[in-house]
């Protein structure tokens, strides 16, 4: 019997367009039985924020950079044609026609067939993010437990 087959995926984008892509195969690639890790980091982590504020104690550079990131995966703009956040409502609304899935809905599949998500913690620590911003049901790594995760892997992507 062969082993199953891996496939990693880095999420440094925090464009919606760019998250739907990565989910989109992740999904696919669990589908086919693949074992899946999805690693989040720099701008990828605010997919997996809370959308609702969660009051922490931070300094003024991590103030800064909360109130000037997206607040989860819904609210993230896309990577083109953004237009002051005129696109993402377009998108979302031609999606919508063509019953395809939301990338928060895409991301909760991915849950569900235990893709792994894995939150990035020196980028946390850089962007002043703190587990309780976070989803629940996500793992914190650093670079190294990634890496080891994309050695073995059959499928390596960048997005």
């Amino acid at each position: 019997m062969s082993e199953k087959k891996k496939t990693t995926i880095v999420l440094f984008s925090g464009d919606y367009d760019k998250a739907m892509a990565a989910y989109i195969i992740a999904n696919g690639a669990a589908a086919y039985d693949h074992e899946v890790t999805i690693f989040h980091t720099f701008w990828g982590l605010n997919a997996l924020r809370r959308e609702e504020n969660v009051e922490m104690k931070k300094g003024f550079m991590e103030k800064m950079f909360g109130k000037m990131m997206p607040r989860g995966a819904d609210k993230m703009g896309l990577s083109k044609m953004n237009f002051a956040g005129f696109g993402p409502k377009m998108i979302k609304k031609v999606m919508k026609k063509h019953n395809a899935m939301s990338l928060p809905s895409l991301m909760e599949m991915a849950q569900e067939q235990e893709v792994k998500l894995v939150a990035c913690t020196m980028t946390m620590d850089l962007l002043g993010l703190q587990k309780e911003e976070l989803l629940n049901d996500i793992e914190y790594a650093g670079v190294a437990a990634y890496l080891g995760d994309a050695e073995d892997g059959d499928v390596n992507l960048f997005i």
